[in-house]
């Protein structure tokens, strides 16, 4: 294996200037997000979630962004989960996209709000029945003694719903990042990298843009 030391290459592929950013972050990012998309990256959507526990230990997992609006980020996943049981702890949470092969990240604090009932059952319900079984399935964050013991409950739920319409788990639902800080990063050529920050100090209150040293 190479040594890691020496595992490096230039961020050339674009700059930032404050004049090229929107006023509004959530504008900035779905900008950025549909270039992602129409530039063909893999997961464009996919997220780090990094939560802390109740004894300050920081833990992170990918998953997948499924809305974003003035309202903010909004992610699916079991209530039971390890990080819904850290997020009821401590509902400040922190986002981070990373888009390697357009040379940028975004990085999203905020605080976690529950959705209601009516939207997690909308989206629960529109995702393919192999997902929904799976969602039944998982008791995720638990241990299991192999994986054949997940497949075979698998099949058994699908054959509890197979001549019925699925229904919203108790234990299954999403939340909404309420963002106050958004920051936008892009490589830049000898490690000059251009980060701008949006801040809000309330709610009321226009964003406040920043550029921060790399």
């Amino acid at each position: 294996m190479d040594k890691l030391q020496n595992i490096r290459r230039e961020y050339d592929r674009d700059s930032l200037e404050r004049e090229q950013l929107l006023d509004n972050p959530i504008e900035q990012f779905t900008h950025w997000l549909q270039e992602a998309i129409d530039l063909g990256l893999q997961d464009p959507n996919a997220m780090t979630v990094a939560t802390v526990s109740s004894d300050g230990q920081p833990s992170q997992r990918i998953v997948l962004l499924k809305d974003v609006s003035e309202g903010g980020f909004v992610f699916y996943t079991n209530l039971e989960s390890r990080k819904a049981q850290e997020i009821q702890n401590n509902a400040k949470i922190s986002l981070h996209f990373p888009w390697h092969g357009i040379e940028r990240q975004v990085k999203v604090c905020g605080v976690a709000e529950v959705l209601s009932d009516t939207e997690n059952s909308q989206y629960f319900l529109s995702r393919p029945k192999e997902s929904q079984i799976a969602a039944w399935a998982s008791d995720q964050s638990q241990p299991i003694a192999s994986k054949q013991v997940l497949q075979t409950k698998f099949e058994q739920i699908r054959e509890r719903f197979k001549d019925k319409d699925m229904t919203l788990p108790e234990f299954w639902g999403g939340y909404r990042v309420i963002p106050h800080e958004i920051e936008f990063w892009q490589g830049g050529v000898h490690r000059l990298h251009d980060r701008f920050v949006y801040t809000l100090s309330a709610p009321e209150q226009p964003w406040q843009v920043t550029r921060l040293m790399p």
